[in-house]
């Protein structure tokens, strides 16, 4: 995925002088990536560089980079590419960046490259290709930092790196161990960000139900109180702060029931997204990741009966090295049972030094789409199922876009996060704007999406 698409540029003059330097932005990958981004950008504004929206208006590009497959490792190389050709002066970050060689072999002209989270090597390889101008009438930063995602919501990122060995998987070998950051840093920063209007925290890392575990659970001091560094405890106090709290990348541990309750007191939304990736034991053994497939069902059972509004994404991968055709039916007839709401599925793709690729049993590419469609038809159908249970319901949403040539906003329910899950599509939308929160009837819905009215409040 590409955040920053630039336009071409006729050449790559320096910058001119007393002018705050200019720089152009590609980011590609997942939302930790933005997140990462987001904090360069806030570091370099801070140093008097302005930002282009496009090549044109760039003195340099920064390029931060996705590595975790080999096609996103190909989008990357490509990106760059473009960069170079558009620009010229570029500097690449990010998950590619720890395979340099292959970067300098591709692309030999680049300035400079790093890897990821490397935050002040990125800054350090700007300062020196394009010297800040110092201008204290507009190096101005806003207290919450530099974002890339509209106002009212944003990602909060509470830790680095991962301690899972999945056999398909090279996001420790990029991106190190858990890292967890300490709670009051990840709390004041979320007041920050609700102060300057965002309306939903969307909660992310590697393993965010992992929180708190290489730094054994730490106390920090937040508003005089001693706060420990626990899953449950942050997801608590983020509930305290009067927004929509959605937790994404939770790994299925025991102590995830502990936030059940909460999601059932309205503290945070109810809303898990949980990464199974399969359901047959033996799929799952190779995949190296927790293999109780029963037990994890009735967890599900318990936790719809504590909070009957949740909804559960997940992500699965067929056509894994040894997948049978019994193991894929029994992930179809569990994603119906366990009734997950949102399903996303990713053919197996080899990933450059994962150990899967030793895997025997190679899946065929024709059988991985046929399972990959058949996967997706009963996904749809499970969703359909659910969100018809959903017509007739006052709720809130929040809406993202509106289309005033079409009377209607595009908005999303506590049960979906931006960019991957559906939307909520609302008519008589006048005078509403993006970043309200609107209350609405549900009237309708199809697959993936709900339609609906606003409430009209009595005069």
């Amino acid at each position: 995925m590409t955040d920053s698409i630039l336009a071409p540029k006729p050449n790559s003059p320096m910058a001119k002088a007393g002018q705050a330097p200019k720089i152009g932005l590609v980011s590609l990958g997942c939302p930790k990536a933005l997140v990462d981004s987001e904090r360069i950008m806030t570091t370099l504004r801070g140093q008097g560089y302005s930002f282009s929206r496009d090549y044109a208006g760039a003195d340099i590009v920064l390029v931060n980079t996705c590595g975790f497959l080999d096609s996103a490792k190909a989008e990357s190389l490509q990106a760059i590419g473009e960069a170079l050709n558009e620009n010229g002066r570029v500097i690449v970050t990010g998950c590619l960046g720890v395979e340099e060689d292959l970067i300098r072999a591709t692309h030999p002209r680049v300035l400079a490259v790093s890897g990821p989270h490397q935050y002040e090597a990125v800054v350090n390889a700007v300062n020196e290709h394009l010297p800040p101008v110092p201008n204290k009438f507009v190096d101005l930063v806003p207290e919450q930092g530099l974002r890339l995602t509209p106002r009212h919501y944003a990602y909060l990122k509470i830790s680095e790196g991962c301690n899972n060995r999945c056999s398909f998987c090279i996001i420790p070998q990029i991106r190190g161990d858990l890292a967890s950051r300490p709670v009051a840093s990840v709390l004041y920063e979320a007041e920050r960000l609700v102060q300057a209007g965002v309306k939903e925290l969307l909660v992310i890392s590697q393993d965010t139900s992992a929180y708190g575990v290489d730094i054994k659970y730490a106390t920090s001091k937040y508003r005089g109180r001693d706060v420990k560094a626990k899953f449950h405890d942050l997801a608590d106090e983020l509930g305290n702060l009067g927004v929509w709290t959605r937790l994404h990348y939770v790994y299925p541990y025991p102590h995830v029931d502990s936030v059940i309750p909460l999601m059932a007191e309205g503290k945070i939304l109810p809303y898990l997204d949980i990464p199974f990736q399969h359901a047959s034991p033996s799929v799952l053994k190779a995949m190296r990741r927790p293999a109780n497939q029963e037990k994890t069902l009735d967890r599900i059972l318990r936790w719809r009966e504590i909070c009957p509004d949740l909804t559960i994404r997940s992500n699965f991968i067929v056509g894994f090295p040894g997948e049978t055709e019994e193991d894929f039916e029994m992930l179809l007839d569990w994603i119906e049972e366990a009734e997950i709401d949102r399903a996303g599925c990713f053919e197996y793709e080899p990933v450059t030094g994962a150990p899967a690729n030793e895997l025997e049993g190679i899946v065929p590419d024709d059988v991985k789409r046929d399972r990959f469609e058949r996967l997706m038809e009963v996904a749809q159908n499970v969703s359909t199922g659910q969100l018809a249970k959903k017509v007739g319901r006052t709720i809130d949403v929040l809406v993202d876009d509106v289309e005033p040539e079409n009377n209607r906003a595009i908005a999303r329910s506590k049960w979906d996060a931006p960019d991957i899950d559906g939307q909520v599509i609302v008519s008589n939308a006048t005078g509403i704007k993006p970043g309200d929160l609107v209350t609405v009837t549900v009237t309708d819905s199809d697959e993936y999406d709900l339609f609906a009215t606003p409430v009209v409040k009595a005069s």
